[in-house]
C-alpha cells in the first residue's frame, strides 16, 4: 500500500481518529463497571496498564503472524522504545486517565483535539522539522482560543486536575508524535509501537500495584471494554505511526480535527452527555479547534 497516497492517508487517518474518539467514552464506562472513582489513582493506573499491556501484545502478535516470525527488538531499537514508552504510553496516559476521571467525556474529547496544534509547535521549535507560516500561527492561536472557550463556561464543570491533566497528556502525545516521525526513519514503526505499549503498560501496572491497586473484574462487559480499548490503541497508534513515517507531521496532523468531533458525538450517545455536547460553548470550542487545524495544515492540504 502507498501510505502517501491521499485516499489511503484519508481512510487510515479516519479509522485511527474514530477509534481515538471512542476512547474517552469507553474509559468512562470502564470506570463505572469497575466502580473506580476519581480518588482511586492506583486503580486508575492499573486499568490503564492492563489496557496498554494488552495493546502491546496484540500489536506484537498480529505483526508476528503477518511476518511469519516473532518480531523481537534489536539492541538499537531499545532507546526509541523506552523514549516512546515514557512519553506516548506512560506519560500521556498517566495524565489522561487521571484527568478523565475528573472531567467529562465531551471536555476530554475537545481538549484532545489540541494535540495536533501542540505537535506542530514542538516540531517547529524543538525538532526543527516544520516551518511556522502565517496560517499555521493563526491556526494555533485560534485552536487555543477554543480551549479557553471550553474552559470558561458556567454550564461545564472544569477542574485543573481534570481538564488540566488531559491537556498535559496532549503535550506528552505531541512529543511522542515528533519522536515517532524521527525514529521511524531508521526503525520499524510497528515494532516500536508494540514494544513501547508493552513496556509502558507494564510500568503502569507495577506502579499501580506498588500503590496498592486492586481491581475486581466481574461480568462480560468489562472484558469487552478492556479488549476494545486495547484494540483502539493497537490499531490507531500503529496506523498513525505508519502514516507519520511516510508523511510530514503537518500533513497527518490535519486529521486530528476528526478526533474531537467523533469523541463529542460518541460521548453524547454512550455517556448521555447530550446537553453538554451540544451546548454553545462546546460547539464553539469544537469549531475553533477544527478551524485552527484547517489553517495549520492549509499548505499541506493544497499539496
Amino acid at each position: 500500500m502507498n501510505y502517501s497516497k491521499p485516499l489511503n492517508v484519508f481512510i487510515l487517518a479516519v479509522i485511527a481518529t474514530f477509534l481515538w474518539g471512542c476512547a474517552p467514552s469507553f474509559i468512562k464506562i470502564g470506570y463505572e463497571l469497575l466502580s473506580i472513582d476519581s480518588t482511586q489513582t492506583s486503580n486508575i493506573l492499573l486499568f490503564a496498564g492492563y489496557r496498554f499491556t494488552l495493546a502491546g501484545i496484540l500489536v506484537i502478535l498480529i505483526q508476528s503472524i503477518l511476518k511469519k516470525k516473532i518480531i523481537i527488538p534489536q539492541k538499537n531499537d531499545m532507546k526509541p522504545i523506552l523514549v516512546l514508552a515514557f512519553f506516548q504510553t506512560f506519560g500521556q496516559y498517566l495524565f489522561y486517565y487521571i484527568g478523565l476521571s475528573k472531567t467529562s467525556g465531551v471536555n476530554a474529547a475537545i481538549i484532545t483535539g489540541t494535540g495536533a496544534l501542540i505537535t506542530l509547535l514542538f516540531s517547529v521549535y524543538i525538532f526543527k522539522s516544520e516551518i511556522l507560516t502565517r496560517n499555521k500561527f493563526l491556526g494555533c492561536l485560534i485552536g487555543f482560543i477554543g480551549i479557553i472557550c471550553i474552559n470558561f463556561t458556567k454550564s461545564v464543570n472544569v477542574s485543573l486536575t481534570g481538564d488540566g491533566l488531559v491537556l498535559c497528556s496532549q503535550f506528552c502525545y505531541s512529543l511522542s508524535a515528533c519522536f515517532i516521525h524521527r525514529f521511524s526513519k531508521e526503525h520499524d514503526s510497528v515494532l516500536l509501537s508494540g514494544y513501547q505499549f508493552l513496556t509502558g503498560g507494564i510500568a503502569l501496572i507495577l506502579i499501580a500495584l506498588i500503590m496498592g491497586a486492586s481491581l475486581s473484574f466481574t461480568g462480560v462487559k468489562i472484558y469487552f471494554v478492556l479488549l476494545y480499548l486495547g484494540i483502539i490503541s493497537a490499531v490507531a497508534y500503529t496506523l498513525w505511526g505508519i502514516l507519520l513515517s511516510y508523511n510530514s507531521v503537518s500533513r497527518i496532523g490535519i486529521y486530528g480535527c476528526l478526533t474531537p468531533i467523533f469523541g463529542v458525538l460518541i460521548s453524547a450517545v454512550l455517556l448521555q452527555e447530550f446537553q453538554q455536547a451540544f451546548s454553545f460553548q462546546s460547539i464553539m470550542a469544537l469549531l475553533l479547534i477544527v478551524a485552527g487545524l484547517y489553517l495549520v495544515n492549509k499548505e499541506e492540504r493544497i499539496k
